[in-house]
């Protein structure tokens, strides 16, 4: 089975680091018939690629020294290489990742794309078992994890709560770990202590994915927010070498952009605008990791004075569940708010704006606005559709199906949405 030509032209992009206008003018193509090839295959605009324009493709990718015909990678391995952890395959920490790694995944992601679509089905993984391990409230994260595996064929056992688990009787994370290893193919961790999902790795060699451990890391949520700026640029003829990022809100606690400014470091040239009260600042060392990167990182006091320029801004809640019993907030108000006013008054008109969810929409809670929603710099349900194919490659990878994913692709039996949220494009269908 050939690549889907979408994919062979994202891949192709990213390995060159070409914007779409660039690329379009390195393969003599006019921008609207590259954009038209990039489209899922049921938008009405999506059309074929000529075979002459795929051969030049494999040919330029060749020539580079980058990637052969269908971009067979000259780093292939470099993302199994990156999930081993002392000799089993795990994923708990962005610190395993570097570029290639990156790369790698992100183009697994688009093949799984017309699974995610739900146009295409897969049972790669028919047979095989999940363990969601949720000792801490998740909506999202549980239910994407379990859409994922579920989506190659897999199946899921769930248990929530600390208080429907053997924990809640004094079991140890050992025994917990190794218990559940027996049952299972794969085991997603969410617990509130950090280091916790390494200690269930320690004790296993069934595939250990780290779905957020307290105040530490996040590294799924971190990759589909990468893919999603990728994605994202792609659209607008952007690279995410020297964009600028602003971080707004809870980012002492927030785990998501602990793990996301880490993964972002591994680019060129970026600027950070840390944007938060000061008792919920970004933690120390890792301001100081980035900027040893050769990062620019700005510290504003306020949205409106940080968001003049940025690329992406990516809003986070008060992480209040997090902090130490005798520990008040202060200096968080209405001027954190991002809102319609906000964005229209302080940002650029291409402006992305991200939020990992869940975002609290009660009043005077300052977080991202609803008013937003119907704005199409918007990004945060594309974000988390995008959630979906990263979690599938991850999961392939670690379960070693990640080359059988194409060729066992067939139509999905059913009728699938054209779009899912009544104000939604075509599946987002903006790539």
């Amino acid at each position: 089975m050939n690549m889907p030509q979408q994919v062979l032209l994202r891949d192709a992009m990213r390995q060159l680091n070409m914007t779409r206008d660039a690329f379009a003018e390195r393969i003599g193509s006019r921008r609207r018939a590259l954009d038209a090839w990039l489209l899922p295959d049921e938008s009405n605009e999506f059309r074929a690629m000529p075979e002459v324009a795929r051969r030049f493709v494999s040919e330029i990718l060749a020539s580079d020294g980058r990637r052969g015909e269908y971009t067979q990678s000259a780093h292939e391995g470099a993302l199994r290489k990156s999930m081993a952890v002392e000799g089993s395959l795990h994923l708990l920490s962005v610190s395993q990742f570097n570029r290639d790694a990156i790369d790698e995944l992100f183009h697994l992601a688009d093949v799984m794309q017309p699974i995610a679509r739900r146009r295409k089905v897969s049972r790669v993984l028919e047979g095989a078992v999940l363990a969601n391990l949720f000792f801490e409230a998740s909506t999202r994260t549980r239910v994407s994890f379990g859409a994922a595996f579920c989506r190659l064929g897999g199946s899921v056992c769930d248990t929530t709560g600390f208080t429907f688990s053997s924990m809640a009787k004094g079991e140890s994370i050992y025994d917990t770990s190794r218990v559940i290893s027996g049952y299972v193919d794969a085991i997603v961790v969410r617990h509130p202590e950090q280091g916790s999902v390494a200690e269930f790795a320690r004790a296993t060699n069934v595939p250990v994915i780290n779905g957020g451990d307290g105040p530490g890391e996040h590294p799924s949520q971190a990759l589909l927010d990468l893919y999603t700026i990728q994605r994202e640029f792609s659209r607008l003829g952007k690279l995410v070498d020297g964009a600028h990022i602003a971080m707004v809100g809870d980012l002492k606690y927030g785990r998501t952009v602990h793990s996301l400014i880490k993964l972002l470091a591994l680019y060129k040239g970026l600027k950070f605008t840390l944007i938060s009260p000061p008792s919920l600042a970004m933690p120390a060392g890792i301001v100081d990791a980035v900027s040893r990167n050769g990062h620019v990182v700005e510290i504003a006091a306020t949205p409106a004075q940080g968001l003049a320029g940025a690329d992406i801004i990516y809003a986070t809640r008060i992480q209040k569940e997090r902090f130490a019993h005798d520990e008040v907030l202060e200096g968080f108000d209405n001027a954190f708010e991002i809102n319609r006013a906000l964005v229209e008054s302080a940002c650029k008109p291409d402006v992305v704006v991200m939020h990992p969810l869940p975002r609290d929409s009660r009043p005077g809670s300052h977080d991202l606005s609803v008013d937003l929603n119907n704005d199409p710099r918007l990004a945060i349900f594309r974000q988390t559709d995008n959630g979906i194919p990263v979690r599938m490659a991850i999961f392939a990878t670690l379960l070693g199906v990640d080359k059988l994913v194409s060729r066992s692709m067939r139509d999905a039996a059913w009728t699938p949405p054209s779009h899912i949220g009544p104000d939604d494009s075509t599946f987002h269908g903006l790539d």
